[in-house]
């Protein structure tokens, strides 16, 4: 244990180096592939910066990544892959940073595809997975569902939202470290803030190969939280769209009973005068997040 602490490197100041291309890993319990990968990324990639955050694993994870070459930062315990993203962004010296899964899902040869992309002017590349590299049939439906949701809220076409392999230009990442939660959601919510600041985002088609190991995503409940993570990055993203729809089916609502009591019993209810007080609150309160959304984002 003293070996690994002795080589183990604290999160510095992203600083002016030689070094142009970083790789940050996130791993947890990863022992079985990490060290191909690592090999894989440095066969092709041999003056990168490969930097591995292992995020609490009670496993070889970490000796195996020193072994295999690269830089090890330890957490003392699991803080969650977005949270590992964050260390290792502020960590990496390279003007580009690729952050892609330590457990064998990714092919390192795609590296140069999305790197491609780059050269091309884009800020944020990323790998989007085809049908077929889904982990299963619920997945990939969920994630369907996911990207049409993220495309309309967003106004873009959005391939792939929680794909984990993407290439960024480390200055505009760390621009939204703060907005970036610690889960597994990271993508989510860069993608999104991407997006809305009006940097240029493409998509590349990967085929991602089965993990492995044991997957930590549990489909149910990390299922409904990427949901409510889509719906907070909404309301960062463009409040209106979300909160204008809720209003006018308050608002419709209201009006339907109105008509319905006052053809029935021809008064007008507190019912109605609730629901239609309820379609203006949310509405005002859609105007108030989108003027805040605008001072957000620069």
């Amino acid at each position: 244990m003293e070996q690994l602490t002795s080589q183990r490197v604290a999160p510095v100041e992203p600083a002016a180096t030689d070094v142009e291309l970083s790789l940050v890993l996130p791993a947890r319990n990863e022992e079985g592939a990490i060290g191909a990968v690592i090999e894989g990324v440095r066969a092709r990639h041999p003056q990168a910066e490969v930097i591995v955050v292992n995020d609490g694993s009670d496993d070889d994870t970490a000796r195996v990544a020193l072994a295999a070459g690269a830089q090890v930062i330890n957490r003392p315990y699991g803080m969650g892959n977005g949270a590992a993203i964050k260390t290792g962004a502020r960590a990496a010296h390279g003007a580009v940073i690729v952050f892609m899964d330590a457990d064998g899902q990714h092919d390192p040869a795609d590296i140069a595809r999305l790197l491609q992309r780059i050269d091309e002017g884009y800020d944020m590349v990323v790998g989007a997975r085809g049908v077929g590299s889904q982990a299963s049939i619920g997945r990939g439906v969920a994630n369907a569902m996911y990207n049409r949701l993220a495309s309309w809220m967003t106004g873009h076409h959005i391939a792939d939202l929680t794909s984990g392999f993407r290439v960024v230009r480390a200055e505009r990442f760390r621009e939204f470290l703060h907005l970036l939660p610690n889960g597994f959601s990271y993508p989510t919510t860069s993608t999104m803030a991407f997006f809305r600041s009006g940097y240029a985002v493409s998509y590349v088609p990967i085929v991602a190969a089965r993990r492995i190991g044991r997957s930590h995503v549990r489909p149910f409940r990390d299922g409904l939280r990427f949901l409510l993570i889509i719906f907070k990055i909404a309301t960062l993203y463009s409040p209106l769209k979300l909160f204008l729809p809720c209003s006018a089916i308050f608002f419709a609502l209201g009006v339907g009973r109105y008509l319905y009591t006052y053809a029935v019993a021809q008064r007008f209810t507190n019912m109605s005068l609730l629901l239609l007080v309820a379609s203006v609150f949310v509405l005002l309160i859609g105007l108030v997040s989108e003027q805040i959304t605008n001072l957000t984002y620069k």
